[in-house]
């Protein structure tokens, strides 16, 4: 495949024409959920796909959607607490999407997600995770805006995407990595709640490799060089390999 032809090429190329048409969309406040469980092979994660035809169609997710107005959680001064109503529109998007009980009190904040300007779109996400509870009930997608489900091995996933069988969203694929190689939930979970939550505020650049995502700390975040010599804490996006990198010191 010639890179004139690569799939996120051709996607980061369609986001920089509309980009530069209509300027930055606005921010739109999301929460999504990793549901996570232990199986005989090690820890899986609910992975949803969603309908071709909406918003990241075609790509393989975790429950989540925007925050809606029934969300809203105040807080003890009477002002919206940020964090409450997330972790509220989490649990919601879990019924919702795949009719599984979610327990608030089990959910971990562990990553917020700011996309880049260029994107048409723009979703800013709390990203939780929590474990299936024997009581959730049984999965169920409604084959509308999710057409399927599917239990997955965090590493299995991952070479599923890098051999074309699947697409992710960077956010998805970096949370697939974090979680690749712990042994069961309760080692997940334990990590998760011990580090505070990560932000990635995404800045995008086009490379001869594939586009590449950049966070606070690579050579390259502040002016959008990709080439710039230094640090690197970027997702390089290979058709036929994600690439993570952080170097830095």
């Amino acid at each position: 495949m010639t890179s004139s032809e690569h799939r996120d090429h051709r996607r980061y190329d369609a986001y920089a024409r509309n980009h530069e048409e209509f300027g930055d969309s606005k921010l739109i406040p999301a929460a999504t959920v990793v549901v996570l469980r232990d199986a005989a092979t090690g820890l899986e994660a609910l992975m949803l796909h969603r309908n071709s035809k909406i918003a990241f169609g075609g790509m393989w997710v975790f429950p989540g959607g925007r925050i809606d107005e029934e969300d809203t959680v105040a807080g003890a001064d009477g002002r919206i607490d940020e964090l409450t109503t997330a972790a509220a529109a989490a649990v919601r998007e879990a019924s919702e999407e795949a009719s599984v009980v979610v327990d608030p009190k089990g959910l971990v904040w562990f990553a917020h997600w700011v996309p880049p300007p260029v994107m048409p779109r723009r979703y800013a996400t709390f990203f939780f995770a929590a474990r299936l509870d024997d009581a959730a009930g049984t999965v169920t997608v409604d084959e509308g805006e999710i057409t399927e489900h599917e239990w997955m091995r965090p590493d299995d996933a991952l070479a599923r995407r890098d051999a074309g069988e699947i697409e992710l969203a960077p956010p998805t694929w970096m949370t697939l990595y974090r979680l690749n190689g712990f042994g069961d939930v309760t080692a997940a979970l334990t990590a998760l709640t011990a580090t505070e939550p990560t932000l990635y505020e995404t800045h995008m650049a086009r490379t001869n490799d594939g586009p590449v995502a950049m966070w606070e700390g690579d050579a390259g975040y502040e002016d959008g060089d990709p080439s710039r010599s230094g640090p690197r804490h970027r997702l390089t996006m290979a058709e036929d390999r994600y690439s993570f990198q952080d170097d830095r010191t």
